[in-house]
Parts: structure tokens; C-alpha cells; sequence
């Protein structure tokens, strides 16, 4: 289906793709699209990118025409690849399209804000054009300003006929996540009459703040008030939540306000370099700052650490190089990101001052003095470092020419409100920057032409999304990637190595869920994940997640008689399965019963017995089938590494019932469900006839075992021809994850 905004002229509007799985509709690329990708992007791929990313997007949101309803969508990024850009393409594409109204909710404090805001005037031309096809509105108020008759006039056109659609302006608001402006802007939406008017929300880093952290105490916080608030006086919307790190909303309960019914993963340019090219192809760029240089409560620094002097050797240098090289444009910087202390940043800036004022004294003295040729030997292994991964790097001697006057020029900031607000960088008066400052450089700050990278803390809390939003060091920088260097405390170091697999894997089942075209509600919340982070923080998340690896252990279905339906179903898998299967019986004692004794099938092909076996079985109860999604995990990404991998299949007892009874939790302990050691006794002779069914394995790899159960319940009731899988995962296929069942 395709939508039309009224009056608008179908020779300017461009079609882009099909129907997509679960698509609401198929929006058109108008002239507003087209502009603000050719005022933005220079190359046609980027621009294409851009634009069916964003047509994807719109596509899951409500149609403009459609009755009132509401939506939550996610729109996942990666961290400083472009997400601005993306929703400012979505909010133009949202306005060919028919939408009065777009209302984008910035970051929590000025600095974000107002970067946020500059970039959406910028690229949607608001200052310059001279059509008006925008009405910008920044934290509305009802009083003063008239906002609300101004606003509510505004709409009215697109619902008077006579007005030509040439003359329609669309609403922009931009609004600081923060609760006061939120409640203020929502008294302006008060009065506003907006029954059938489709509008278009764009949380940025939506992750961030607006979730309700009181939800395990029955209560809401104050944004996330107002933020449900703002939804219910929106009656035709959608809200779309962007991040780079999705982790929250994806675990949040399902039947909150603020979860999302549908997600899209956007791809960055080819410029972009993130934890792929730092921590997997190029791990030379990372260093590790050692312990004794890192300030903690029980070790004190007098002295900059020779760690921060060498990045910033290496970062002078490559600011040399730049001036020499392209002539100064553009930007060079340095982000010193010790805690979130304001007293650390303090000592840190008086260092790097102290270190400036040092080194330009030094160069400034004659050649043969003694000081200055020790800097020049510390300068010239900095230059020997950068001069392998640069290619065609100017030699020391021309570099030593500028070095003087680029440290000089060089400006440090302090960026904290320790000096009252948060200052606001002028990248366009200078060409290099030394940034020292915590928080207000985290999360979507971004620091323009950032090479050097110096974060001497720890993983904190250790909560995934939170290290990952540090990231300030990835971003499109591919053209100068060899000057790039990133210092890290050791376990900060691992962790980011740790999350790369975890944020590729999330970001792959998420995309393959989308193709699906079933809603998210649907989609198994699972993706790898070191045991030594948390994906998020628990104060949001109302559901509990597991969080667990199997490594040389049994995975056992306690509960295989949760549902006769899904036993009925097993029974037809299990039945299809071990027919595909040459079955021998299994070598041991003639002395073993009927019940010791077993069929298998060896070198049976892991992909067959995933796609065939593993996959398919309905596992109802949770506790299993958390457990039972991580065992997918773990074999879906052996197999990835391993295609040939093969496992060991075992009919428990030639495929002849066992009875198993139940315990008090309705559930068959792993105990139970495996026979023991025949015999027991002595000591000396136990299992010399029968090792126990947890031997049944084999010596490497895989083994699934097929167990047919007569289960015997606690109120007496019998549930025959039950098949209950156990299988051995060995150490080598371990990899640990996160799974979050669904409330059902």
C-alpha cells in the first residue's frame, strides 16, 4: 500500500522498494528527503543507504492516514555512526509523507541539547531556506511566546483543504530530556487540539533516562512520567527510540509503555570504524595503561603517569602531521577521561598544561641541550610507534618543524560544571583539542576529530551499555585510523573486546527477526555475553534474565511434561529425527538390563541435529527454556566457526519407557532423570557394569541424549511417551550468554 500526503504532487515524489515482511505500509521519498540527503551526504551509495534505512524505519511506523492508535519502534545504531542523521532523514521523510507534527526529545543536558538541536537546523537548512516548510519550536512554553496559538494554527492548515500543500509547515519540536521542560512542553500539548493528527517522536538515546529505574519499587520516575504522559496526549503516534545501545529497552517487560513492537539496525558507512577494527583487526591501536598509573583509593599519583605522557607525544605528533598534511582543517583531538570525579579532572588538566608548557619550552632550546634531546628520544620512539600503522608518515625532522607552535596552539578543556555550566566546545576556532572531563563526555557527546584516547578507570558496575556509550573513540575516522590510539585500564580493555561479539550478535538477531516480519514481542531476548558484564541496569528491568554458560556439563528439559501439546509435537520430532539415523547398540557388559542399554549413532552431522533436533523441540517451561536458548546460542556459534562439526546421539534404553516421578516443583531433577552407577557397592567394583547415564557420552564433542519418559506427577496423574532431551556440551563450545524469557 502506498500513502499520499493530500495535495501533494506525485511527480516529485520518488518509490523506494517493496513491501518489506511486516511492513505497515510503503512510504514515498518526497523532495524534503531528497534534499537533506543531497545537503549532507556527498556520495551517492551514502545517501542510498541513508534513505531506504529511513524509508524502512517509517515503514514500521503508523501510517498517517491510518485511524488513532500508538506505536513504539527501535532504531538501533552504532555508538557516534550517524544515528542524527538518520532521524533527521526519518523527520523530512515523515513530512513528504503527511505528518504535521515531529517531536525529537534531545539529550539530558545542555551541551547534548543544543548539539542536537544545531544539527537538526543545519541539516534540515531551517536558518537559511526561504520555502518555510518548517515551524521549529525548542522547549516550548505556554507562556510566553504564544507557542500554543502559533502551533495550533500551524496544524489547522493541514486539515483546511483550501490551504495548498506548498503553504503546509510542518511542526518541529525539539524538547531537552529532562522533566521540566517535559511537563512544560506537555502543557502546551494540553491545549492543543490533535485528534487525528499523526506525529512522529524521536527519543535520542532513548536508553538513557527516560526508562522508569523505579520500576522494581512500584513506582515511576519522574521522566518516564512524563514521558508516558507526553504519549497519552499524542491520540495517532509513533515513538521511536534511538540508541546505539538497546540493551534496556529490549528487557524491559513487554508490556511497558516504552517497549518497542518493532526494531531496525542501521548500517554505518564505509568510514566508520568501531570495536571490529579497534579490538578485532587492529588491537595494536589499544594500549593498556598499567595498574600503578591508574588513581584509586589506595594509589595516589603526585606526577602525570608515563602512559598520559606518551599518548600525548603521539597525539602532538599526529597534530604535526595534520598541519603539515592537509593544513590545519578540519579537527584534532584527545579525550582524557579519568572518572567521574571533577577533583581528578582538575590534577589531569593541570598535567597536560604543565606537560605543554614543558615541551614547548624545551623544543624552544638549543639543539645540543641535554633536556631537550631527551624529549627529542621520547619524540622519536612516539614517531617510530606511529610510523607503523601511518603510512607515508612525514619524517621526525619536518615534524619537529611545526611541533612548538601545533602544542602551543593546542587548547585544553575542562569539560564538567566544576566552573559553572558545561562549556560548550569551539572546534571552529582551533584545530586541536585536548578534552578532560567524565560524564558530559559520555553518552552522545561527540568530540570532533578524535585520535588519542586516554580513560584510566575501570568498568565500574560493569553494566555493558554503559562501557559501550564511553566509546567516544569509535566513529567515522577510517581516513586517519593510523593516528589513532586508545588507552585503557585492563578490565575496561577486556570488556570492550568482550562486547564486540555480544553487539554483533544482538544486532544479527535482530535483523534476522525483522526479516520474519513477526513484532518484537515475539523475538527470544538472547545474545552472547561475557559473564563478567551485565547487559544493562537492573533498576530499569522488572523481569529477571539469566545469565549463564555451559562448559563440560548436562543441559536437562526438567519440566518435558509442562504441556501434552508440546509433548505430542516432540514425539513427532524426535520420531522424524532418530528415523534419519543408522542406530547401533552401544558397546558394554553383557550384564546391563534393558534399561542400561542404549542405541547411538556417531559422527551424526551438529547442523542436522541442530536444524532437525535442537531447533525445533518446544521447550514450554522457562527455567528450561532460558537454559535451552543459551544452549542455542552456544551451538548455532560453534557450528558457525566448526560447519563440519559432528556429535553423538543415544536412544536412552533403545527407546523403551523409563519411568521418572516429579518433585515438589512439578519438575524432573537431573538426578532422576539420569540412572546411576551399577552397581554401587564396593566401592571398588561401582559402575564396573553400568558407568551411570551421565557416562554416556562422547570422548569429544556434542552428545544429545533422547530419554522416553512415563512421567509420574505428585497428584498421581501419568503422562506417557514423553521425550526429554539431556546433552553433554563440551568446554570447548562454551561461550556465555544472556536470556530473558517473555512474561507469558
Amino acid at each position: 500500500m502506498s500513502t499520499v500526503p493530500p495535495g501533494s504532487d506525485p511527480a516529485r515524489v520518488d518509490i523506494v522498494g517493496g513491501e518489506t515482511p511486516g511492513a505497515r505500509w510503503n512510504p514515498r521519498v518526497g523532495p524534503e528527503t531528497l534534499a537533506v540527503l543531497v545537503e549532507t551526504l556527498d556520495d551517492e551509495p551514502a545517501r542510498s543507504r541513508v534513505r531506504d534505512e529511513a524509508v524502512a524505519v517509517l515503514r514500521g511506523c503508523l501510517p498517517p492516514t491510518a485511524p488513532d492508535s500508538h506505536e513504539t519502534g527501535l532504531v538501533v545504531g552504532h555508538v557516534q555512526s550517524g544515528k542524527t542523521m538518520s532521524f533527521t532523514t526519518v523527520a523530512a521523510l515523515a513530512r513528504d509523507n503527511g505528518y504535521p507534527l515531529v517531536i525529537v526529545i534531545t539529550g539530558t543536558s545542555r551541551p547534548l541539547t543544543g548539539q542536537s538541536t544545531s544539527r537538526l537546523e543545519r541539516d534540515l537548512r531551517l536558518q537559511t531556506r526561504l520555502d518555510r516548510k518548517w515551524q521549529h519550536f525548542h522547549n516550548p512554553r505556554v507562556r510566553p511566546g504564544h507557542n500554543v496559538q502559533a502551533i495550533q494554527g500551524t496544524l489547522a492548515d493541514w486539515r483546511d483543504p483550501e490551504v495548498p500543500e506548498a503553504a503546509r509547515q510542518t511542526v518541529l519540536i525539539t524538547v531537552m530530556k529532562n522533566h521540566q521542560r517535559l511537563t512544560q512542553l506537555n502543557g502546551v500539548l494540553q491545549r492543543l487540539d490533535l485528534r487525528g493528527t499523526p506525529v512522529l517522536v524521536i527519543d535520542d538515546e532513548a536508553d538513557q533516562a527516560g526508562l522508569n529505574n523505579l520500576v522494581n519499587q512500584g513506582r515511576q520516575s519522574t521522566t518516564y512520567r512524563c514521558l508516558t504522559a507526553l504519549r497519552q496526549l499524542l491520540p495517532h503516534h509513533t515513538y521511536l527510540q534511538y540508541t546505539a545501545t538497546p540493551q534496556a529497552p529490549l528487557l524491559i517487560n513487554i508490556i511497558d509503555a516504552l517497549s518497542p513492537r518493532f526494531a531496525e539496525v542501521l548500517t554505518p558507512g564505509a568510514d566508520y570504524v568501531g570495536g571490529q577494527e579497534f579490538f578485532v583487526q587492529h588491537p595494536n591501536l589499544v594500549r593498556t595503561i598499567p595498574v600503578g598509573e591508574i588513581i584509586t583509593r589506595t594509589n595516589t599519583l603526585t606526577e602525570p603517569p608515563d602512559s598520559l605522557l606518551e599518548a600525548m607525544r603521539t597525539f602532538f605528533l599526529g597534530v604535526a602531521a595534520g598541519r603539515l598534511v592537509d593544513g590545519g582543517g578540519g579537527n584534532r583531538s584527545m579525550m582524557v577521561h579519568p572518572s567521574q570525579q571533577t577533583m581528578l579532572h582538575g590534577d589531569y588538566c593541570r598535567w597536560v598544561n604543565e606537560a605543554k608548557a614543558r615541551w614547548v619550552q624545551l623544543l624552544g632550546l638549543p639543539q645540543g641541550d641535554p633536556d631537550r634531546l631527551e624529549l627529542i628520544e621520547e619524540l622519536r620512539d612516539s614517531h617510530a610507534d606511529l610510523q607503523a600503522t601511518v603510512a607515508n608518515l612525514r619524517p621526525l625532522d619536518e615534524l619537529l618543524g611545526v611541533l612548538a607552535w601545533s602544542i602551543r596552539r593546542t587548547r585544553v578543556w575542562e569539560v564538567n560544571t566544576a566552573g559553572g555550566p558545561t562549556p560548550e566546545i569551539d572546534w571552529g576556532t582551533d584545530y586541536s583539542h585536548v578534552l578532560v572531563g567524565g560524564q558530559a563526555m559520555d553518552r552522545g557527546f561527540t568530540v570532533s576529530g578524535l585520535t588519542v584516547t586516554y580513560m584510566p578507570r575501570g568498568v565500574g558496575t560493569g553494566t555493558a551499555d554503559t562501557i559501550q556509550q564511553r566509546a567516544r573513540f569509535f566513529g567515522y575516522k577510517r581516513q586517519y585510523l593510523g593516528y589513532c590510539r586508545i588507552y585503557l585500564e585492563a578490565a575496561a580493555r577486556a570488556a570492550y573486546q568482550s562486547y564486540v561479539e555480544h553487539e554483533e550478535n544482538l544486532r544479527q538477531r535482530l535483523t534476522e527477526h525483522r526479516r520474519t516480519g513477526r513484532p518484537l514481542t515475539d523475538w527470544k531476548r538472547a545474545s552472547f555475553l561475557d559473564q563478567q558484564l551485565q547487559p544493562t541496569r537492573r533498576s530499569v528491568m522488572d523481569l529477571t534474565y539469566l545469565h549463564d554458560v555451559l562448559s563440560d556439563e548436562w543441559y536437562v528439559t526438567r519440566a518435558p511434561h509442562d504441556s501434552e501439546e508440546a509433548a505430542a509435537a516432540n514425539r513427532e520430532i524426535v520420531h522424524r529425527f532418530l528415523d534419519r539415523l543408522t542406530l547401533q547398540p552401544d558397546a558394554g557388559s553383557p550384564q546391563r538390563t534393558e534399561m542400561q542399554q542404549h542405541h547411538l549413532a556417531d559422527e551424526v552431522p551438529l547442523s542436522l541435529a541442530l536444524t532437525d533436533l535442537l531447533t525445533p523441540m518446544r521447550i514450554t517451561r522457562a527455567q528450561d527454556s532460558q537454559r535451552y536458548t543459551g544452549l542455542l546460542l552456544q551451538v548455532r556459534e560453534y557450528l558457525d566457526a566448526h560447519p563440519a562439526a559432528v556429535c553423538r546421539v543415544y536412544s536412552m534404553s533403545r527407546g523403551v519407557e523409563r519411568e521418572r516421578s516429579v518433585d515438589r516443583e512439578d519438575e524432573i531433577p537431573l538426578l532422576r532423570l539420569f540412572q546411576g552407577a551399577h552397581p554401587v557397592f564396593p566401592l571398588a567394583q561401582r559402575g564396573a557394569i553400568y558407568p551411570g547415564d551421565s557416562e554416556m557420552k562422547a570422548p569429544t564433542g556434542l552428545t544429545i541424549q533422547v530419554h522416553r519418559l512415563r512421567v509420574v506427577r505428585a497428584n498421581d496423574s501419568v503422562l506417557a511417551d514423553v521425550p526429554a532431551l539431556a546433552v553433554w556440551v563440551p568446554r570447548e563450545m562454551a561461550e556465555a550468554w544472556v536470556v530473558q524469557e517473555p512474561p507469558r
